[in-house]
């Protein structure tokens, strides 16, 4: 899998780019790797990916609101339910992804921000963890 996070320096968010990495004949995304930027934009406002983005938001949405447990429920014991994140998506869009030997790819680009955590501090690793999960869940969803 490869996707990439990227938490914001002083905000409570985090950046997600999930490149596609094979076609989607579901969303008639059968070209995912093109050799220029302006080859990506073509596919960015195709009818398949905006359907992609849709479903994407859906998923989305149902994982930011029931997040899937952190793999080792250790670093739950001593938090109370406050220190949990809780997540909004203030941003889905597509996203060109350079790839390797001047190769680009399509890909989601997710701005997610705990809205219990303090407006200019970092995300904590427990908030970092949780958004990992929810963007390897994304992917498996929708088999990307």
């Amino acid at each position: 899998m490869s996707l990439r996070l990227a938490p914001d320096k002083n905000q409570p968010s985090v950046a997600i780019e999930i490149p596609l990495r094979k076609p989607l004949p579901d969303y008639d995304l059968d070209q995912v790797e093109q050799p220029t930027p302006r080859d990506i934009d073509a596919i960015l406002v195709s009818q398949g990916f905006r359907d992609l983005v849709d479903d994407a938001r859906g998923i989305l949405t149902e994982l930011v609101a029931n997040p899937p447990p952190l793999p080792d429920g250790s670093h739950l014991v001593d938090l109370g339910i406050a220190d949990i994140p809780y997540f909004e998506i203030t941003q889905l869009t597509g996203a060109i992804c350079p790839g390797d030997e001047e190769v680009y790819r399509p890909g989601l680009w997710i701005v997610l921000r705990d809205t219990k955590a303090a407006s200019h501090q970092a995300l904590g690793e427990i908030a970092q963890e949780h958004a990992q999960l929810i963007a390897e869940e994304l992917v498996k969803r929708l088999g990307l």
